[in-house]
């Protein structure tokens, strides 16, 4: 019955939802899904009714990251839903966790419109919101209102932290100010289980200023003195070489970091098979982030995977997107751009279709596939 649901809703959004959805600018459809998930998600018929039909409880899947019960590997990037408005009706859809926001200190009204251009032949959205949210505060009393819906059923709610988009905050002293503002809400608050520190959206003020090593240090200092216990999880930039990157990873471990996320969009136009039309701004998501994407979870597995836990993003379309990522070292995986592309049953199927890898390699839990690759890898070069 799941797999016939799943099938169903995948071909009428191919054939018929999608269609019309991308007759209108990608603002305005981004806008409407939101407003119906949000009344979708207030409605407990349909709600259980989703999660009856989508939801795939499989002991496969089910594993611990920092110490946090995920029921799936499966889940929401941030960037999707930035005040929590879906989270009932994602959580219903059968995804394992969600990222929400990124959220700021204060509330911001993002950069001008237009925030999104599709890009339907290279599977990709340009994005150029610049952190547009109601701000911690209210997103927070969202979550906590909605956590009772989620309680014992190894849903993680992780919330993505920023810096607020406006002058004010350029000075590294504000910046990191206005993140430890809203981390000291989320310290009194029960409805997130992870937190996120997003250092690296490339359409603020001020550029950012913290995937420079000192920055970031000065950043962490302030968030160790909180001692928050929710674990941490700090959002990577791409666009940088490997020396860069684990120049970051370096302070990082230093630090009380449970994990990273890799990664964030990429910003190279020429990543873009088909090229992207002039005047369109802002960092690129989907299919053209996967490979190096990819290459930096496997990287940073290979060196950090015994101190890191890593969350894969980046042009997961398929079961065998997010297989790439997990057996490259990823614990657990996040999509959105799929989500739009693909539909919402998404999460549904590749769940069952990860259960299907695991069983072909002969892997029994989703935590002996992680970092497969790698150990392969590394057991052929000691025995050559």
């Amino acid at each position: 019955m799941r797999m016939m649901a799943e099938q169903s809703t995948a071909f009428i959004y191919e054939n018929i939802v999608k269609p019309v959805l991308f007759r209108f600018p990608p603002d305005d459809v981004h806008s409407a899904m939101l407003r119906m998930a949000s009344s979708v998600g207030r409605s407990n018929v349909l709600t259980w009714g989703f999660s009856r039909v989508f939801t795939t409880r499989h002991p496969m899947l089910a594993q611990t990251v920092a110490g946090v019960r995920f029921r799936s590997p499966v889940g929401v990037s941030a960037g999707f839903d930035k005040n929590a408005e879906t989270v009932r009706v994602m959580h219903s859809l059968g995804y394992g966790f969600m990222t929400v926001g990124s959220v700021t200190a204060r509330p911001c009204a993002g950069n001008p419109k237009p925030w999104f251009h599709r890009h339907p032949e290279d599977k990709s959205l340009s994005v150029h919101v610049g952190l547009a949210n109601l701000g911690s505060s209210d997103v927070l009393r969202t979550l906590e209102r909605n956590a009772v819906y989620f309680e014992g059923d190894n849903f993680p709610v992780i919330l993505s932290v920023a810096k607020t988009n406006n002058p004010e905050t350029v000075s590294s002293e504000a910046a990191v100010e206005d993140y430890l503002t809203s981390l000291r809400r989320i310290k009194k608050s029960s409805a997130v289980q992870l937190v996120e520190l997003n250092i690296s959206c490339p359409n603020t003020y001020g550029g950012e200023p913290f995937t420079s090593p000192g920055l970031l240090e000065e950043l962490l200092r302030g968030v160790d003195a909180l001692k928050l216990a929710q674990p941490i999880f700090v959002k990577m930039p791409v666009n940088m070489k490997w020396e860069q990157f684990d120049g970051l990873l370096q302070v990082i471990v230093r630090h009380a970091v449970a994990g990273v996320t890799i990664s964030n969009l990429v910003k190279d136009p020429k990543l873009l098979a088909h090229g992207r039309a002039e005047g369109v701004r802002g960092g690129m998501s989907g299919l053209p982030t996967q490979k190096v994407s990819n290459d930096l979870i496997a990287k940073t597995y290979k060196k950090y995977g015994k101190k890191l836990d890593i969350i894969g993003v980046g042009g997961v379309f398929t079961a065998e997107d997010a297989y790439a990522k997990i057996r490259r070292g990823a614990k657990v995986v996040a999509l959105v751009t799929g989500l739009i592309y693909n539909g919402p049953q998404l999460g549904a199927q590749v769940q069952r279709g990860l259960v299907k890898l695991l069983r072909r390699d002969g892997f029994s839990s989703i935590e002996e596939a992680v970092g497969a690759d790698i150990h392969s890898t590394l057991y052929t070069s000691n025995n050559e």
